[in-house]
C-alpha cells in the first residue's frame, strides 16, 4: 500500500467521546479469500489492509486543506459520502479548510471557472435527505498536469475522489503525477457504481437503494401483466457489464419470470429462444414479467461498435425498446394478443437519496477513507470486504470489472425463482 512517510503525529482522536479509538495498524489484515478450502497448504494466504484508524498520523490537522470531487453518473448516497468526509475531516480531526470541487474532474482545472464551494458542517447537515450530489458531477477526460496543478495552487493536501471505474482510474493517474512531482499529496477514492461492478468489493454504496427502488418497478410491472389478456411486464434496469441490479430485483420482487443479462447470452428465435418460451408461459399462465439489464443482448441489434460517451465507454444500443418491438412483432405475426407494458426507471432509480442501509454504509466508507488519507495512505481507496472495510490499491480495482459468475450462487438462485431455463438456445 502507498503511503506519503512515517506517521509521526499523534492522533487527536482519543480526544473525543472519553475512550480509546479502535487503532488499527497496518499488520491487521483480512484475508482475500475467506473460504478455507482454497487456501493452499503452507502458503501465506493473500490479504488486505484493514481500514480504521491508526494512533500516529502523517498530516498535521490544523495545517491540512482536504478537497472532494464527485465524478461520474448519479448514484443514491453520493451526498452522504460528502457528508460523512466534512463531518469526520472537521469534528473527528478538526480540519477546517475543506473545499468541495464542483462538476466532476472539471472543477480542477481552472479554465472552466467553476469555482469551488467551502464545505462545513453547517452547509452539509442535511444533504443526505436529498439524491444527486451537492457538488454536480460530470463525465469525460480532463488534463492531469492541469488538476495537479489545481490542487498545488489551493494547497490542497487530501483529495477525495467519489467516483467509478473510469473516475478511479482519473484518480490513479493523479497520484502517479503528484508522485513524480515529488509532492506529499494523498489521493483516496470511494467507489461508486450503481451497477455494483467495481472489483474486490462486497457491494458499492448505493446499491441497496438502487435495487429496492427497482423491486417497485418490478412490482409495477407484475400489476400490470396480470391486468390485461396475455399481459407481458418489460422493465430494463441498469447494468451496463455486471446485472447485479437485475438479479436482485428479481430475487427480492419473485414475481419475475425472465431475467436478461449481459453475462449470459440468449436468444430470441428457434424452439428454445426467449420467444418460444415466452409464448410458452403466457398459455400456461397468462402472464409474465420480464427484467432485462441495459447491456445484456448487445449481440442482437446492429450497433456503431466505435460509439463513445464522454468518458470513453462504448454506447450500447437500448435492449429494452429493442425486445419491446421485437416481442410485439412476433406474437402480431402469429396473430395472439399480448399486451406488453414497457417500464424503463433508470433515472428514477439513481437519484433518489439513499435508504438507511446506504446511509449507514456510506457513514463508515467516509470515516474509513478520512482515517486512511490521515494517515498518509495514497493512491488507494476504502471498500468492503468479507463484512470488513479494508485498503485497496486504485490500480488493482480498476484492473477488471465483478460480474454476475453463472457458476454461482447468485444466478442459481435468480433460476430458481424465475424457473426460466439455464439457456435461450
Amino acid at each position: 500500500m502507498s503511503s506519503l512517510g512515517p506517521c509521526h503525529i499523534p492522533s487527536p482522536l482519543p480526544h473525543f467521546g472519553g475512550m480509546e479509538a479502535p487503532f488499527k495498524t497496518d499488520e491487521h489484515r483480512i484475508y482475500f479469500n475467506n473460504r478455507t478450502s482454497d487456501h493452499e497448504p503452507g502458503a501465506m494466504p493473500y490479504s488486505f489492509e484493514e481500514a480504521g484508524p491508526r494512533e500516529h498520523i502523517f498530516f498535521d490537522p490544523p495545517k491540512t486543506t482536504v478537497g472532494i470531487v464527485t465524478c461520474g453518473g448519479l448514484c443514491p448516497g453520493l451526498n452522504d459520502i460528502i457528508r460523512g468526509i466534512v463531518l469526520q475531516s472537521h469534528n473527528q480531526y478538526g480540519i477546517t479548510k475543506i473545499y468541495g470541487f464542483r462538476y466532476g474532474y472539471e472543477g480542477l482545472v481552472q479554465r472552466y471557472g467553476h469555482t469551488p464551494l467551502i464545505l462545513r458542517p453547517q452547509s452539509v447537515e442535511q444533504i443526505h435527505n436529498f439524491g444527486g450530489t451537492m457538488l454536480g458531477s460530470s463525465r469525460g477526460h480532463q488534463n492531469i498536469g492541469d488538476m495537479v496543478d489545481t490542487l498545488e495552487d489551493m494547497k490542497v493536501d487530501i483529495l477525495y475522489v467519489i467516483g467509478g471505474d473510469g473516475s478511479l482510474r482519473g484518480a490513479s493517474a493523479i497520484a502517479q503525477e503528484i508522485e513524480r512531482r515529488g509532492l506529499k499529496k494523498a489521493v483516496v477514492g470511494i467507489p461508486k457504481t450503481i451497477d455494483n461492478d467495481i472489483m474486490y468489493l462486497d457491494k458499492s454504496f448505493g446499491f441497496d437503494t438502487a435495487f429496492a427502488e427497482a423491486v417497485q418497478a418490478v412490482k409495477c410491472a407484475y400489476t400490470e401483466s396480470t391486468g390485461a389478456v396475455n399481459g407481458v411486464g418489460l422493465v430494463k434496469l441498469m447494468g451496463r457489464d455486471s446485472g447485479f441490479i437485475a438479479c436482485f430485483a428479481a430475487l427480492a420482487g419473485s414475481n419475475v419470470d425472465f431475467v436478461l443479462i449481459p453475462e449470459v447470452p440468449f436468444e430470441l428465435e428457434g424452439p428454445k429462444g426467449l420467444l418460444e418460451m415466452l409464448r410458452y408461459r403466457l398459455v400456461k399462465r397468462g402472464s409474465a414479467v420480464i427484467v432485462v439489464a441495459e447491456g445484456a443482448g448487445q449481440n442482437l441489434m446492429n450497433r456503431d461498435t466505435g460509439a463513445t460517451d464522454a468518458s470513453g465507454n462504448q454506447r450500447y444500443a437500448d435492449i429494452g425498446l429493442y425486445l419491446k418491438d421485437t416481442v410485439n412483432a412476433f406474437f402480431k405475426g402469429r396473430r395472439m394478443e399480448v399486451n406488453l407494458k414497457y417500464i424503463d426507471p433508470s433515472y428514477i432509480v439513481r437519484s433518489v437519496p439513499a435508504n438507511a442501509q446506504d446511509n449507514v454504509y456510506c457513514s463508515r466508507l467516509a470515516q474509513g477513507a478520512v482515517h486512511a488519507a490521515m494517515a498518509g495512505k495514497t493512491g488507494m481507496l476504502v471498500g468492503c470486504w468479507h463484512g470488513a472495510f479494508v485498503h485497496l490499491p486504485l490500480d488493482l480495482v480498476t484492473g477488471g470489472r465483478r460480474k454476475v459468475d453463472p457458476t454461482r450462487e447468485l444466478w442459481h438462485s435468480v433460476l430458481e425463482s424465475t424457473g426460466q431455463p439455464a439457456s435461450f438456445k
